[in-house]
This record gives structure tokens, C-alpha cells and sequence, in this order.
């Protein structure tokens, strides 16, 4: 993997920047669509790539080795060959995924042993399985086995659970070392900041990451139920402590705002199930600001949907009509939801990235940032 920074705002740390994988290219700042089982839920791999046009997807380490399983996969040729998907792919090494399931699981030295919650089954998460594991699904992009403390943690356990993160990821680097891809091109491992909410540990977790001196580091730990400018300060922190050459991938963030102020502070890379999961709920983030479709405002309402996004589904179906596919409970309407909430988000950073080749980000950002908290 490479990563070449283009171009750095002088009024904020925004930065734009180009990775290059075995799977194609990324534009930065990006956001990537969550496909936690190998499909983003709701949505086409054909809607990802021509009318969304997402650069990049996410699997999940924990759910698909429980299913459909790495033997599948494997027989398939990995990931992309199994889910036609022919762009990068990042996986999460499913750390927190395990780590959430707190009355079904014991963290150890070795790793955490933890019960399926498909069917009650036991199984042993160690940093050199999750390797394996992230081998065998072919993503281009893999993540650390790491934990992830709660908020709130106390100081103690917060600096116990970053330590064992730290000795973990000395077993993904060392095994990293001592395996090889399987499909033929090359893999990246990304390891993940923590400490909670405590910047000396901040501070120490992303001088250890900084000095293991991996393709790109993550940030972990935050939007996990802080106050906003908590998570604005400890990012902002931590972004001080990670090396400029190297794509910076905040975890599981967020809303459209926070996104834009996180790109103010150095980061480079975002997921969220945001969009997919509150398109399905009826909420639409647009370009005028949030609006929820189910209101009877918008039953007769015949404007397109978002007609500032360069996006067919989009601009082609209505506002009246989208409401009336949630009254009558119409998967078509959790499609469109989907597909609208996607496309805004990669039209936002994708606008976010012109601003800084323009020069004038903060600017933009602090103007947009009211009009995308607007209730519509």
C-alpha cells in the first residue's frame, strides 16, 4: 500500500491525499460503506460502484469467520471474488465486535473467548488468528486485534486495556511478518490507537503505534458515547502523535458533522453505519440538512428527494413518494434511503477533499456545518 499526501490546508490540519492498493485507489479524506457480513446492507455492490460510487468497502473479521466462514471464502478465492466486489476492501478485525458481547466473553493474555451469537458456540480470538483470519478474507486493508474499553472507564482499566492492545499488536506485526497474502496481492495492517479519554494514554498509545511503523494507523475508542468535543479533543490529540505520511482512519464516525470537523483535525479515512441504518429508519441526511421522511409534511411533497447530489436515485424519486413507502412498510423505500444517505456522505467528503485542493476548507466547513444540522 502507498500513500501520497497531495495537499494540506493552511487554515486547518485537513489533508488530501491518494492510497494506493491491489485493488485500485482511494481518494482521500473518504468515507467507506460498513458491508459487515460482505454486504452493505440494503444495497447493490452495482449501486456501490455506479451510483454511489464508493471507493472503498468494509467487511467484519468476527462476522464472517462465524459466517458464512473462512472455508467458504477461501473456495472462492476471497472476499472480492465472493461478493463481486472488484474495489479495496478494509476489515475490522472484529474486536469490538467481540468486546460487546460482555456477558459472553473473557479476555485473556492469549486473546478473548467468546460464545457466537448466532448459535452459543465457543471460540478463541488470539492476534494471530484475527491475522489469519483477515488473511484468508483477502482485505486489502486489516486491522489490529485490539480492545476496546467502555465510556466511561476508570483510569486503571483504561491504561490495562490499551497496554494488552499494545501487546497484541506486537503479535499481529510479528505474525503479519511471518505469513503471506493468499490471493496474490499485497496486504496492509492498520493498528488502532486507544486510552479512552485520557490524554497521557492517548499520547503513549500513538507513539507505541507510531513506532511500530505500519502502512497507516486507526484511531479506536471514540463515539462510543463522549461528549462531541471530548472525541474533537482526544482525535485532535492523538493526530499530533501519528506520522503525517501515513493515511489516518478514524473508527466508526459518525454523523456528517462530525466527519467534517474530524477531517479539520487530520483524519483521512471514516465508517459509520450511520447512513444504512438510519436510512432504514426513515432518517435522510441531505445537502439542506436532516429530515426525517416519515413526517407528514412530506407527504405531498413532489421535490426530488436531494436534487444537490449528483446521484440518479436521489434526484429521480420524490420526497412524497419515499414517505409513502416507509407508511406501508416497502423494502423499496429502505433501498432508496440507503442509497441516498451513501451517496451524501461520499459527495461530503468528496467536497470536503475539493475545498482543501481549493484552500479555503475551514471556511466551507464552518458554513456547512449548521446547514447539515438544519431539522427539516
Amino acid at each position: 500500500m502507498d500513500f501520497e499526501l497531495i495537499k494540506k490546508d493552511t487554515s486547518s490540519n485537513a489533508r488530501a491525499g491518494v492510497i494506493t492498493t491491489g485493488h485500485g485507489t482511494i481518494e482521500t479524506p473518504i468515507f467507506m460503506p460498513v458491508g459487515t457480513v460482505g454486504t452493505v446492507k440494503a444495497v447493490s455492490q452495482v449501486q456501490l460502484k455506479e451510483e454511489i460510487n464508493a471507493q472503498i468497502i468494509l467487511g467484519n473479521t468476527y462476522h464472517l469467520y462465524l459466517r458464512p466462514g473462512t472455508d467458504i471464502i477461501e473456495k472462492a478465492g476471497g472476499l472480492h471474488r465472493f461478493n463481486g466486489w472488484d474495489r479495496p476492501i478494509l476489515t475490522d478485525s472484529g474486536g469490538y465486535q467481540v468486546f460487546s458481547l460482555a456477558n459472553n466473553r473473557k479476555l485473556t493474555e492469549d486473546g478473548a473467548i467468546f460464545q457466537s451469537h448466532i448459535d452459543g458456540s465457543k471460540h478463541l480470538f488470539t492476534p494471530e488468528k484475527v491475522i489469519e483470519i483477515q488473511r484468508s478474507i483477502g482485505a486489502d486493508i486489516m486491522m489490529a486485534f485490539d480492545e476496546c474499553p467502555p465510556y466511561p472507564s476508570d483510569y486503571a482499566y483504561a491504561q490495562k486495556s490499551m497496554e494488552l492492545t499494545h501487546r497484541w499488536l506486537a503479535r499481529c506485526v510479528k505474525h503479519m511478518g511471518e505469513t503471506e497474502p493468499r490471493y496474490g496481492y499485497e496486504q496492509s495492517l492498520f493498528p488502532i490507537v486507544q486510552g479512552s479519554t485520557y490524554k497521557d494514554l492517548r499520547q503513549a498509545s500513538a507513539e507505541f503505534i507510531a513506532s511500530m511503523e505500519c502502512d497507516g494507523n486507526a484511531i479506536g475508542g471514540l463515539s462510543v458515547g463522549e461528549p462531541e468535543e471530548m472525541m474533537y479533543e482526544m482525535c485532535g490529540l492523538t493526530c499530533e502523535y501519528l506520522p503525517a505520511d501515513k493515511p489516518r482512519y478514524l473508527m466508526g464516525v459518525g454523523t456528517p458533522w462530525n466527519i467534517l470537523e474530524n477531517i479539520g483535525l487530520g483524519i483521512d479515512m471514516f465508517d459509520c453505519v450511520m447512513p444504512t441504518r438510519n436510512g432504514r429508519n426513515g432518517m435522510l441526511f441531505t445537502t439542506n440538512g436532516v429530515v426525517n421522511i416519515r413526517n407528514k409534511r412530506w407527504a405531498d411533497d413532489f421535490s426530488p428527494i436531494d436534487e444537490g447530489l449528483d446521484c440518479a436515485t436521489s434526484r429521480f424519486y420524490t420526497k412524497a413518494y419515499l414517505r409513502h413507502l416507509f407508511v406501508a412498510n416497502e423494502l423499496l423505500g429502505l433501498q432508496i434511503a440507503s442509497i441516498h444517505n451513501l451517496a451524501f456522505y461520499l459527495h461530503l467528503v468528496k467536497q470536503a477533499r475539493t475545498h482543501i485542493l481549493q484552500g479555503d476548507f475551514k471556511e466551507w466547513k464552518d458554513g456547512m456545518i449548521p446547514v447539515l444540522k438544519q431539522r427539516l
